[in-house]
């Protein structure tokens, strides 16, 4: 269905090696997506959760740290429906805990993050910048704004969790898949988060994909080191996009409580909406438990829960705890090492020649 010469997204970028970060919303910083280009992959920002006036300073940053080609990640949510009754009760089930910090809960919420289908601005923005790559999480935008990003010379990549997201990618004329398996970490990126979710695993998607589909499929999800990237390849992947393992690299935004607790690597992760107002997966801790114990209300739509579960954060960290800290993981984060990106990079690398080595015997 597919020939290499055709259809070889590494080749296409002038990658050096079959491996991208994934574009991490407020952990990938500049600096860890420049280090990575700089070392032969693709580098990512996430933008999701930025303006389009700080979304250009980042993307501004990264092309000042690197020459190389690198990805930037836009949200595609469905702008969230207003519930008021839905945000008191969920405010009022979080009350206890944020009185235990002596804070009280928000007056109101509101919708943290303007998804990319409603934002004009930073559709211009990628359309003035031009980065190499750009990438849509939790859906599609409109036609008109495909076409425009694809006149302006831009790959264009989106995240399918399942055959029939991927299928809707294909018709929509973008240029490859990223296959988001159940193991990863992070925001699922359905389409739909109200619809059945299959909960593929990243080695079944990938390969149903692959068979399946004409684009080139990206691997996604559980993925920690070079045996991982080599299966991926093995199954007819091109490329395999890695998100928790970049982590602990000290480029990286996260903060003290989430390198240790990383580091530990005795936590459970966990599927959860109690954080943000969609399933991402996550170290466990008492806000996920919340979320999960019967008789919890349901949360508001994303991003308003994420405004309430930001504050209730904040309010804890003032006080030395990280319990309620949006601290997101993949199943295989006890594999994570806490290398500079550039470094791991080249053990990556070498992990990749020595199991596709043991592979191709």
């Amino acid at each position: 269905m597919k020939t290499a010469a055709e259809t070889s997204l590494p080749t296409r970028l002038g990658l050096a090696c079959p491996i991208i970060q994934a574009p991490m919303a407020g952990v990938s910083t500049p600096a860890l997506a420049a280090a990575v280009s700089n070392a032969g992959g693709l580098g990512s920002i996430g933008i999701g959760a930025a303006n389009a006036a700080q979304a250009r300073d980042m993307i501004q940053t990264t092309r000042a740290l690197t020459a190389r080609p690198f990805n930037v990640n836009v949200f595609c949510h469905a702008p969230a429906s207003a519930r008021p009754q839905v945000d008191a009760d969920w405010l009022a089930y979080l009350a206890p805990c944020f009185a235990e910090f002596g804070a009280t809960p928000p007056d109101a919420l509101h919708e943290i993050y303007r998804s990319f289908l409603t934002d004009d601005d930073t559709l211009q923005l990628l359309l003035t910048e031009r980065p190499a790559v750009a990438s849509f999480h939790f859906g599609l935008p409109d036609a008109a704004a495909i076409a425009a990003l694809r006149a302006a010379g831009i790959v264009l990549l989106a995240t399918a969790t399942s055959l029939y997201e991927a299928q809707q990618i294909e018709a929509a004329g973008l240029d490859g898949i990223v296959a988001q398996g159940m193991e990863a970490g992070g925001h699922r990126g359905m389409f739909d988060p109200a619809a059945r979710d299959e909960a593929l695993g990243t080695l079944a998607l990938t390969r149903l994909l692959v068979q399946r589909t004409a684009l080139p499929v990206i691997a996604a999800g559980g993925i920690m080191d070079g045996a991982g990237i080599a299966a991926a390849l093995a199954l007819g992947a091109q490329a395999a996009q890695l998100g928790t393992a970049f982590i602990a690299c000290p480029e990286s935004a996260a903060d003290a409580a989430y390198r240790a607790r990383l580091a530990a690597g005795r936590l459970p992760t966990t599927l959860t909406t109690a954080i943000s107002g969609r399933p991402a997966r996550g170290l466990s801790n008492r806000l996920t438990e919340m979320g999960a114990a019967p008789g919890a209300p349901l949360p508001p739509d994303y991003p308003i829960a994420y405004d309430a579960g930001k504050a209730l954060a904040q309010a804890a960290k003032q006080h030395g705890n990280a319990e309620f800290a949006a601290h997101w993981a993949g199943q295989a984060y006890p594999l994570a090492r806490a290398l500079p990106a550039a470094q791991l990079m080249t053990v990556l690398q070498t992990e990749l020649q020595q199991a596709a080595g043991s592979l191709g015997a």
